[in-house]
């Protein structure tokens, strides 16, 4: 009832007020509920909160879903002039948002297992529709079919793992030891198969650069700010609730996990699209993350969760970039895209910050993300120092050049004589992004 309720009021908003005030209403809304969310985050770093036969509500979830909010607003902000002003089906475009953030929501503060996949599996179809509907390219229809087969595919081992614990236990609620498991490696592969391909590591990966590149802005910001996280977050939750970290699959996995990453970041710079570089770049960050949790360590766990929402807001605000380059040149080719300080200088003050704050520069969230996390990672091996450090090094040096080469240089002969009108959104979105990053920085500096 609740739902059909809000169903019904945002269709009265849209019959009543017009597309324009209903797409600035719902904007607003999800500034107001960010708000909410923020005031509400309350509980202390762990996964000790409040647990309930239907919400789990700790800081894990509390501040994966105050991220989806702001991701999803800003998204919309960032759509305003090709989706908006263009008439390119708004209301579609809204309420294809509209619902998955609220199934990303209810995927973060759900308690049990089988409610989570639902909800996890539910989140590619509004994303699907997006990436047809809003995409640029003929190739989106194969960039949502690899989407699909990958994640659909990688998840029906958990699907029938929950069915095995829902027939032996009854339940599938998080926090709670269902099964002595008497295969640990078979139940471990199960459990991590879905949740390595969403996050992705390296080797399940393909469908991600395909998506960003077909995907349109919003599209993008999604993908790479919050449903990635939902790999990490399951992980964690259910190697929690199952307390697998000590098997002998998490070894074999930690390995591939951590050198993937370093794969990834070395074919960075083999890319000639901007967005495809960025989503690269995703890959070697979440490796970091793999590394955290299989760690199991609350350190660990809590550069885990550092990490997701920086990189959240990172990654978004790059693509968010990315897409106002391809709006002024027309390409996002790494060779035709140079000389954005002489005309787009502001928009090259925005690129500059972002690529600073993803190598980790102080004094944003990033660093400390990256510094518990390879601080967890030594704790369980020190034979992963090398791949640390190289991960590390990697991730400053393609930052370094995707700014360089995309800023410096001359302008392409098109381009020059033509006057750039850059829009408030460009400033707006990027400076808050890295306010955001900063001012956490700061905090979690003083705090410790």
């Amino acid at each position: 009832m609740f739902s059909l309720s809000i169903v019904g009021v945002l269709l009265a908003l849209v019959s009543g007020l017009g597309q324009s005030v209903f797409w600035w209403s719902v904007l607003w809304g999800c500034v107001l509920m960010y708000l909410v969310s923020m005031g509400l985050w309350y509980s202390s770093t762990g996964l000790a909160g409040c647990w309930s036969d239907f919400l789990v509500i700790d800081n894990f979830s509390f501040s994966l879903m105050s991220l989806t909010i702001l991701v999803s607003g800003l998204s919309m902000l960032a759509s305003v002039r090709d989706v908006q002003k263009m008439g390119n089906k708004p209301i579609e475009f809204v309420f294809g948002i509209l619902v998955l953030t609220m199934v990303l929501v209810f995927c973060f503060s759900v308690s049990s297992l089988l409610n989570f996949y639902i909800m996890f599996e539910f989140s590619l179809i509004p994303i699907l529709l997006i990436i047809l509907g809003w995409g640029y390219q003929p190739e989106r229809l194969q960039a949502g079919k690899y989407m699909l087969l990958y994640t659909v595919s990688a998840s029906l081992p958990l699907l029938i793992l929950i069915i095995v614990i829902l027939v032996k236990d009854g339940s599938v609620f998080w926090g709670w030891k269902f099964l002595s498991i008497k295969w640990g490696w078979l139940v471990t592969f199960c459990a991590s198969l879905a949740f390595l391909v969403k996050l992705p590591i390296y080797g399940f990966h393909l469908w991600l650069p395909k998506a960003h590149v077909e995907a349109p802005v919003a599209g993008s910001m999604i993908l790479a700010g919050v449903l990635l996280k939902l790999g990490g977050y399951g992980l964690i939750r259910i190697f929690y609730t199952l307390s697998l970290f000590s098997t002998l699959a998490v070894s074999i996995i930690f390995c591939p996990g951590l050198g993937g990453g370093i794969i990834a970041s070395m074919v960075c710079f083999a890319q000639n699209d901007v967005k495809a570089l960025v989503a690269y770049s995703s890959v070697g960050h979440m490796s970091l993350v793999l590394g955290g949790i299989y760690s199991n360590t609350e350190w660990g766990w809590l550069g885990c969760l550092l990490m997701m929402v920086a990189h959240g807001l990172c990654s978004s605000g790059m693509f968010f970039l990315a897409s106002e380059t391809y709006k002024c040149y027309g390409t996002r080719s790494l060779f035709l895209v140079k000389g954005g300080l002489v005309l787009i200088p502001g928009v090259a003050l925005c690129w500059f910050l972002m690529c600073a704050i993803n190598m980790a520069a102080p004094p944003s969230l990033n660093l400390w993300g990256e510094l518990m996390l390879g601080i967890s990672v030594l704790s369980y091996s020190t034979v992963f120092a090398l791949l640390t450090g190289v991960m590390t090094f990697l991730s400053g040096l393609y930052s370094w050049y995707l700014y360089s080469v995309t800023q410096h240089g001359q302008c392409p002969l098109w381009m020059r004589g033509v006057v750039v009108i850059e829009e408030y959104s460009s400033y707006l979105i990027s400076f808050l992004l890295v306010f955001l990053l900063s001012v956490a920085g700061l905090a979690l500096m003083l705090f410790l």
